[in-house]
């Protein structure tokens, strides 16, 4: 049986709670069949646009009302975790339940140990939250000097945050001790809740959010995987985005994604760390491969068929 660690990402699952979950229940029949396939998956997703709207909508809120408070980006990232997974088990459930399949699904709050010295804290680029005009990112940073906008691969104008590589999953243990038991297990939503050890060891949250791809990169690297499946809106990887020269390409060797790395073929907070996540895993161990593809084709992932492909090489 091979193990597959699936990352879905957060602008894929849609714009507002509905629009989510009915994404998630017709993409659920394409996550399950992998299952069917004779494999064990686990799942984790991203939190972009989710958690940005979570954020401002707190923010928002106590600016007008002493009754809410501010949360801080961890926090946000915890409810995101917890109603993001809430669609997905709902989802999953019942596809399981339509097959007659013995297999349970809960997710897991999850806490992700960062450096608390990440030089990202310097330099926040990941974006999160909704897309703005130049004129409108301009005015917020005018007002609150605290906020970073950039513009996000000729979509528009988002946030930024710090985004830290992730270190360490503090909820290892149970997430294998329920893989081992027959559970499609959630976890790591949005990268994780990130976290720093204190003088004492203990650990405290801090507000940045870690990008979903490397940390799936490390969960796969947990449960020893065979394949990373990253999940986005297009279904391949393509060169030269965006301009008369863009090629989508099948298959990448690990040696070929550094090169074009170089040469600055993928978007920083876009397919960029989607790529470095796929080094990262097949470069890790003997045999693995990393497949970068669309939501609707993830049942198609391992066929070859569909999607791109990265290898040791």
């Amino acid at each position: 049986m091979k193990v597959i660690t699936i990352a879905l990402g957060g602008n894929a699952l849609g714009n507002n709670p509905r629009e989510q979950q009915e994404n998630i229940d017709k993409a659920v029949p394409s996550l399950v069949d992998l299952i069917t396939q004779g494999n064990k998956i686990i799942l984790t997703h991203g939190n972009g646009p989710q958690v940005g709207m979570i954020y401002k909508a707190f923010n928002f809120a106590a600016a007008h009302t002493q009754k809410i408070c501010r949360f801080e980006l961890q926090e946000c990232t915890a409810m995101s975790q917890g109603y993001i997974g809430y669609h997905l088990q709902k989802g999953i459930r019942k596809e399981l339940q339509r097959l007659g399949m013995p297999w349970h699904v809960s997710t897991i709050v999850s806490q992700v140990e960062v450096y608390r010295h990440d030089p990202s804290f310097q330099n926040p680029d990941k974006p999160i939250g909704d897309f703005y005009s130049k004129e409108e990112a301009e005015a917020v940073m005018k007002e609150d000097p605290s906020q970073i906008f950039k513009e996000d691969s000729g979509r528009g104008w988002r946030r930024v945050v710090p985004s830290p590589k992730p270190v360490r999953i503090v909820e290892a243990e149970s997430i294998l001790n329920l893989l081992d038991h027959k559970f499609i297990v959630i976890t790591c939503g949005g990268g994780g809740i990130p976290v720093v050890k204190d003088e004492e060891g203990n650990y405290r949250g801090i507000s940045a959010v870690i990008d979903k791809d490397h940390s799936a990169a490390l969960l796969a690297d947990l449960v020893e995987a065979h394949f990373l499946i990253i999940l986005t809106p297009v279904d391949r990887v393509a060169l030269n985005f965006g301009t008369p020269q863009q090629r989508e390409v099948a298959e990448i060797s690990s040696s070929e994604a550094r090169s074009y790395i170089k040469e600055g073929h993928f978007a920083a907070g876009s397919m960029l760390p989607k790529i470095e996540a796929a080094l990262r895993f097949v470069e890790g161990g003997r045999g693995r491969q990393a497949v970068i593809t669309s939501l609707e084709k993830a049942h198609l992932a391992l066929s070859g068929k569909v999607g791109t492909r990265i290898y040791k090489g």
